[in-house]
């Protein structure tokens, strides 16, 4: 293995734990970190899948890496990745909260059940890796970061579910880095743009079922690769947050100037995705 080069090194021979790493961007990220030279912890719910991916890992980038099964809606799976991480490696340095789900329908015609099951995967799943992680990565004055979305600033017709869950996750992010501005802590938002994942074709419908395909063109987005390599230089940076985007920068700034009028054109672009669920 080549030797990492120097702006390489700040990675080398961390912990860090990647929640939702066996596909998109948790598992560019995965890759990545690992040929930096990285201790790894990955957590998914499709275990055999993260088994294989820490395996690849290991023999490729020469790092130890360990899967472990946990479905972030679940306190008790949270904590016991937590656990795991400290048992093996005795410290975490990097928390990245990047597990998550969409949703795809029309607020006045979804089940509930979708709300709550996006805000205790996107925001709770969150919470908890963050809670049980704090002590050490205060020890250390490591990084947490949570992997957000433009919905976390400006609602989004037919997301009002994945909306609200950012906008949590934000929030709680936004007090976390207030209280820990004398700890060391470092606390960062990353919001990338569109990005081509798994994360549309697995989004709920108004029932909870997974859509199983995009309704936006895939090939005009950013890749997972592209956002990880953005997270990676932020984590070394220590930055705030990461808007990755001209649009989505645009959007954000817009959204406090001139609220109405974004209003109407988040509804306009909204009308032109396939199988639009608003119209004229």
């Amino acid at each position: 293995m080549k030797e990492a080069s120097p702006s390489n090194k700040y990675m080398k021979n961390k912990t860090i734990i990647i929640t939702g790493a066996s596909s998109g961007i948790g598992l560019a990220l995965a890759k990545s970190l690992a040929k930096e030279g990285a201790n790894l912890v990955l957590g998914a719910r499709k275990y055999v899948t993260l088994c294989e991916i820490a395996q690849q890992l290991e023999y490729e980038s020469k790092v130890k890496v360990i899967a472990v099964q946990c479905d972030v809606s679940k306190e008790e799976d949270c904590k016991r990745l937590i656990d795991q991480a400290l048992l093996t490696f005795k410290r975490i340095d990097i928390l990245i909260n990047n597990a998550g789900v969409s949703m795809r329908a029309l607020f006045k015609d979804l089940d509930l059940l979708v709300l709550k099951d996006l805000m205790d995967i996107n925001f709770w799943g969150a919470v908890y890796c963050t809670k049980y992680a704090l002590p050490s990565l205060l020890n250390n004055k490591g990084s947490v970061v949570s992997v957000s979305s433009i919905a976390g600033y400006r609602g989004l017709p037919g997301r009002t579910g994945y909306s609200a869950s950012k906008f949590a996750m934000n929030g709680f992010m936004e007090s976390l880095r207030v209280e820990n501005l004398r700890t060391g802590l470092h606390v960062m938002v990353a919001c990338p743009g569109f990005t081509a994942s798994n994360i549309r074709n697995t989004a709920l419908d108004k029932n909870g079922d997974q859509f199983g395909e995009t309704s936006m063109e895939e090939e005009k987005m950013m890749t997972a690769e592209q956002v990880a390599e953005i997270i990676l230089e932020g984590i070394k940076k220590r930055k705030r947050t990461l808007i990755m985007t001209g649009q989505g920068k645009l959007a954000v700034w817009m959204n406090k100037l001139f609220p109405a009028w974004v209003d109407k054109k988040v509804f306009t672009l909204f009308t032109k995705e396939k199988n639009a669920l608003i119209k004229y």
